[in-house]
């Protein structure tokens, strides 16, 4: 159908998820390009953390401006945070945009795409879910080294520390089952990756049915394959002693902890 630009910025989250969004449009029939230039379809997938990442996106959109001019066909679309943060607002203020999709929204790009082309009108999709975990779509390996694959194993926030806007651009924290995590582990292993990093707005309130964020460190760290295991980010509250004891028992699980300092009150 058309050749597909995609550029992350922000978290890693925001990198696993443009994994994720290349994977249901390659079903689609678009194919990956490095060249902006040659694409009929860009998306960004931004970040709202910081007034300074959302400057850096508007300035990128700028940089479109003739090439749109150029080939009036090329579809525009905003993804992530931002995107779920300005919602329809987004679209008047960057007239160039075609397309506004939120974190949960992923796998309705292909009915927002068909509609700017069939309808010729703009779209947007930022309605936030309590169960989307994208657990059964395979990513496609795009933001990596070779080396490293990140999974993502949850999504959400349920915490409202002062200075943080996850929990109104990400929604309510949602866990995905134990069996697609360690698939999806043992599949990028079979790939050649070496390193895991273990991704989640809160990564260690991972719950799924009984288990906890121990129970499924242990279970990947025990995969044959893994050699270096890591997770980002964690709440300092809902550090256990189970997943140190976890942490010290397997020498594969790297001896770090990501600790958020934003995190807590205003005081």
């Amino acid at each position: 159908m058309g050749k597909l630009f995609i550029q992350s910025y922000g978290c890693a989250m925001n990198f696993s998820d443009s994994e994720i969004v290349a994977s249901i449009l390659k079903k689609e029939g678009y194919s990956l390009t490095n060249n902006y230039e040659e694409s009929d379809l860009i998306l960004l997938n931004t970040c709202s953390i910081r007034e300074k990442a959302e400057e850096t996106i508007r300035k990128r959109l700028k940089n479109f401006n003739n090439i749109k001019k150029r080939k009036p066909s090329l579809i525009i679309g905003v993804l992530g945070c931002m995107a779920e943060r300005l919602k329809e607002k987004l679209l008047n203020e960057e007239r160039i945009v075609d397309i506004v999709a939120g974190p949960d929204s992923y796998r309705d790009l292909p009915n927002l795409v068909n509609n700017v082309k069939n309808k010729e009108e703009k779209s947007v999709n930022t309605i936030l879910s309590l169960e989307e975990t994208y657990e059964n779509i395979e990513p496609v390996r795009i933001n990596t080294n070779g080396i490293t694959a990140f999974i993502s194993i949850m999504r959400g926030c349920d915490n409202m520390c002062s200075f943080c806007v996850v929990p109104f651009t990400r929604g309510r924290e949602r866990s995905r089952s134990i069996d697609s995590i360690v698939d999806e582990v043992k599949k990028a292993v079979d790939e050649g990756f070496v390193e895991i990093t273990l991704l989640g707005q809160n990564v260690n309130s991972y719950k799924y049915e009984k288990h906890t964020f121990d129970y499924l460190l242990k279970e990947v760290a025990d995969i044959s394959g893994v050699k270096r295991l890591r997770y980002t980010s964690p709440h300092p509250q809902d550090m256990t002693d189970d997943v140190l004891h976890v942490m010290a028992h397997y020498n594969n699980i790297c001896n770090s902890v990501h600790f958020p300092l934003q995190a807590g009150a205003n005081r």
